[in-house]
Parts: structure tokens; sequence; C-alpha cells
């Protein structure tokens, strides 16, 4: 049995269908990356799986319990931490865990124990006792990840969870993340629109644009896929036709001025590459990366627009769910 289940899961938000028919199987232990850029759909397939919206059409599982029907039981079963922080800045770090813990009803027998255990887990024992006021960005986001793991969650949600942090902060908690994985058997369901992040982090990503599911498969697997490495060159009146026709060319795109192509070893064919593209300005090459997928397959870089979770929002205040 899998973990997590879905089938035809979709949201719609009148008009806009934020989530459009996704299938997944997502096994134990498994750290799975939703990729894709802000408004693709990854924040509201988080929120239906972790039962804080309903699907509109669809059905989805999570540990074994239906998000519709056994609501109460997935919560049960999960933890979330949110983009945003939202631990209680006048408590200390362990005050805040001591409220979560009754909040889901965690045996007070064990509550201390398990408290020290997860400060251990993220290194903030010797923080524990500070009010959260005085914690920096990456200490929040590594209670908030503690925070979550208090109850034994088989499934774990961590909606950006590196958002805004520096590259020491974000490479520590990718090694939490890890060893939650490896060491407790937890699966991990993480959405970024940081394409490095999913390659050393995920076991599997998927990537999401327009709510749909564009691709999935093992990182490596994905960027296989381009048949090369990736060659960009800035060109004045590039000569596309004569580039198409070298048999180590597998696709050739032009965008914002520059020609985009992937060629199997490039770097050994570079020079004809050069010879036969025009007038070159630059030449940038490089091994194929998630990124170069995404831009192969959704045609477009990462998109700077408002995401899902901001209209998500106004329309749970609103009522209209």
């Amino acid at each position: 049995m899998f973990v997590i289940e879905t089938k035809g899961l979709t949201k719609k938000f009148g008009k806009l269908t934020a989530v459009n028919k996704i299938n997944l199987k997502i096994e134990e232990g498994e750290i799975f990356g939703l990729l894709g850029p802000n408004g693709a759909g990854k924040t509201t397939t988080l929120s239906m799986l972790a039962t804080l919206i309903p699907p509109t059409d669809g059905s989805a599982s999570v540990a074994g319990h239906d998000v519709r029907r056994q609501a109460s039981k997935v919560r049960q079963n999960i933890g979330f931490v949110f983009q945003d922080p939202s631990s209680d800045d006048l408590l200390t770090g362990r005050e805040n865990l001591y409220l979560h813990a009754m909040m889901y009803g965690v045996d007070m027998k064990n509550i201390n124990r398990k408290m020290d255990d997860v400060l251990k887990l993220v290194d903030l024992t010797d923080r524990q006792h500070d009010r959260m006021r005085g914690y920096s960005g990456g200490m929040r986001r590594r209670l908030e990840l503690a925070r979550g793991l208090l109850h034994d969650p088989k499934v774990l949600f961590l909606d950006e969870p590196t958002l805004g942090l520096d590259p020491q902060t974000r490479e520590h908690l990718w090694s939490y993340i890890k060893r939650l994985s490896t060491e407790k058997k937890v699966t991990v369901i993480i959405t970024t629109h940081y394409m490095d992040e999913a390659e050393r982090l995920c076991n599997r990503v998927a990537i999401i644009d327009h709510g749909r599911i564009v691709a999935l498969d093992t990182p490596n697997k994905l960027k296989e896929r381009l048949g090369g490495d990736v060659v960009r060159l800035v060109v004045k009146k590039p000569n596309v036709a004569a580039l198409k026709k070298l048999k180590y060319v597998k696709g050739v795109k032009v965008s914002d001025g520059a020609v985009t192509l992937t060629a199997k070893d490039a770097g050994r064919h570079l020079q004809e590459i050069l010879n036969k593209a025009g007038s070159v300005e630059s030449v940038e090459s490089h091994s194929p990366t998630l990124n170069d997928v995404f831009l192969h397959l959704t045609g477009s870089e990462i998109r700077e627009q408002e995401g899902e979770g901001g209209y998500l929002e106004r329309m749970m205040h609103s009522g209209n769910r």
C-alpha cells in the first residue's frame, strides 16, 4: 500500500482550476518533491492532502485514510511545516513544543522525552529555553520542523521550507530532512521552486505547471530525457536551420534573443556548433539541470507571479471553498 495515493485530484476556485486531475503514488520513507513556479498548484495540492481544503473532484488517501471521509485520522498521521513560521514569539522554543504536544494529544508520560528528542534532532537543545523572538529565520524553521515531528507522523508536508534562508542554513535543513527519511522512515512531501534543492534531496519529483503534472520521475532520469548537454548562445541572426542539421543536436529553441540547444557531448562538438550558429556574442555550456528540464517541458522560465497560496488564503477568508 502506498502512503499517499491520489486519483484525478482536482481543486477549483470559481473559474480558476488550481489543481487539475493529479495522480500520485508515494511510498514509505520517500522524499517526494512537487516542483514548479509560483501559482502552479503545489501549495493547493498539499492543502488538500493535509485536509485543510476539500477537493473539488477526485480522491486522495494519506496513511491509508481518505482525506474526505477520515480527515481526523489523516491529521493524526501528518505533520505540516508552512512557508511562514506560526510559532508564538512570546513563548520559548520548548514551550511552543509543549503547547503543540497538548493540542495533538501526545502522551504526557512521554512528552518530555519526545521534546528532548526532536530538539536534539534539529540542534536546538541549547536554545530551547530562549524566547522565539530571539530566534533567527533558520532556527525558527528548524523549530517548526521539530514541532511537526512531535506526534510521530508518518507523513511530513514541507511547503517551501528553505524559502528565504541562506545557503548554509539550507544545507543544514536538508540534512535533517534526509535523516527523517532514512532513520525514521518518515515520508516527506516537499514543495519548492528551487530546482537544485530537489536534485539533491528528492528521490522522485513531479513537475507541476498550470495545475497539471507535466513530468514525474527521479531527477537523473528527468535530466536524461534531454539527451545531452545544454548550450546557450547569444547570436545575431542565428542560423537555426544549420544547427538543426547537426546529427548530435537533439533540439533547438530560440527565445529572448538567445538560442538554446541540447547536444550530445557538447564539449567535443562546441567549435562546430559555434561555426554553424552565426555571429556568436557569448556561449554557455553545462550538464542538464532540472531547471533545463522545466524549460524544455513548459517553454518558459520560472514565472514570477502571485502564488496560489495568496489566492487560497483570500478564498478561505471569504468562505468560498
